[in-house]
C-alpha cells in the first residue's frame, strides 16, 4: 500500500469515499491524483482531501500504478477510448462501473490488466462490500492492490467467474435498497399499530442495525440466529409464520433473480 500510486478518473461520491478511505488508512495525499470534467467537483475534492486534480485524464494517470475508472456507465466507452493511447502496459485498471463487462472494457482500452468491481452504497460510510473479478493478466501483486483499494471502504470478496458479478449485483450491489424497503414497511406497520412515526422509524432502523451486527459477529448462520429468537407459540413465531405463509423466501429469490437478469441485460446494452 505504502508506495502505490493511484489515479481516479471521475471524482464523484464513490471515488471521493475511496480517496478518503485510503488517506485514513495512511496513504499519502501525494500518491493520489484524480481527474474530473467539473471544476466545482475538482475544487470540492481538492479542498476535502488535499490531493491534486486535473481536468485532463491523461495528466492524472501519468506514473499511476492503479487507475480507477469511476465514471457513469454511459460515459465509460468514450472515457476508455480517450485513455487508451496514454496507458502503459503494466498499469492496472479497476472499473467500478455497474454493468460493463471486461470484454467491453478491454475492447475499448486495449489489452490491460483489469479488475471489475461491484461496490455498494454503504461504501460511502466505509461500511461497504465489494465483489471483485480479475482478468487473467492481473498479477498476484495487482490483486492485492485492488483488494487494498476497495478495503478502504469496507470488505472485499473475490469471485471466480465474471458471470458471478451479476449475482453480486443482485445480492449486495442492489441489496441496501431491499433493507430500506423492509425498514420502510416495518415503520408503516408500526404506525398502523399506533406508534408515532418517529418512534416506529427509530425502532425499525435500530433493530435492522442491531440484527446485522449480531449476524456479522455470530459464529452461527442467520437461520440458526432466527431459530434462537423464535420461541414456540410466541410473538416472533406468529410473525415468521405469517411471512412464510405468504412465500417470503420465494419473493426474495424472485426479486434477486430479476436484479441479476437486469444486470446481464444492461451489460449487453452498455457494451455496444
Amino acid at each position: 500500500m505504502s508506495k502505490m500510486r493511484i489515479a481516479f478518473i471521475g471524482a464523484g461520491n464513490m471515488a471521493s469515499s475511496l480517496i478518503g478511505g485510503l488517506l485514513a488508512k495512511g496513504l499519502d495525499a501525494a500518491q493520489i491524483r484524480a481527474s474530473d470534467p467539473g471544476a466545482e467537483t475538482r475544487a470540492k475534492v481538492a479542498a476535502e482531501h488535499g490531493i491534486e486534480l486535473f481536468a485532463d485524464n491523461a495528466q492524472a494517470i501519468k506514473d499511476a500504478d492503479v487507475i480507477v475508472i469511476a465514471v457513469k456507465p454511459q460515459a465509460m466507452k468514450a472515457v476508455c477510448q480517450d485513455l487508451r493511447p496514454h496507458l502503459k502496459p503494466h498499469q492496472l485498471l479497476v472499473s467500478i462501473a455497474a454493468g460493463i463487462t471486461c470484454a467491453s472494457l478491454l475492447d475499448w482500452l486495449g489489452n490491460q490488466p483489469l479488475v471489475r468491481c461491484m461496490p455498494n452504497t454503504p461504501a460511502l460510510l466505509g461500511k461497504g462490500v465489494s465483489g471483485l473479478f480479475a482478468t487473467a493478466d492481473v498479477t498476484a501483486e495487482q490483486r492485492q492492490q485492488a483488494e487494498q483499494l476497495l478495503s478502504a471502504v469496507g470488505i472485499v470478496v473475490w469471485v471466480d467467474s465474471e458471470a458471478q458479478i451479476d449475482a453480486v449485483t443482485a445480492v449486495s450491489g442492489s441489496g441496501p435498497a431491499y433493507f430500506f424497503l423492509l425498514i420502510e414497511a416495518m415503520t408503516d406497520a408500526g404506525v398502523k399499530l399506533g406508534l408515532p412515526r418517529d418512534v416506529a422509524k427509530q425502532l425499525a432502523e435500530q433493530t435492522a442495525l442491531g440484527a446485522a451486527h449480531m449476524a456479522v459477529a455470530s459464529d452461527v448462520d442467520a437461520a440458526e440466529l432466527r431459530r434462537r429468537v423464535t420461541s414456540p407459540a410466541g410473538t416472533t413465531e406468529a410473525a415468521i409464520k405469517s411471512f412464510q405463509a405468504d412465500g417470503f423466501a420465494a419473493t426474495v429469490e424472485k426479486a434477486l433473480s430479476a436484479a441479476a437478469h437486469r444486470s446481464a441485460e444492461m451489460a449487453e446494452q452498455l457494451g455496444q
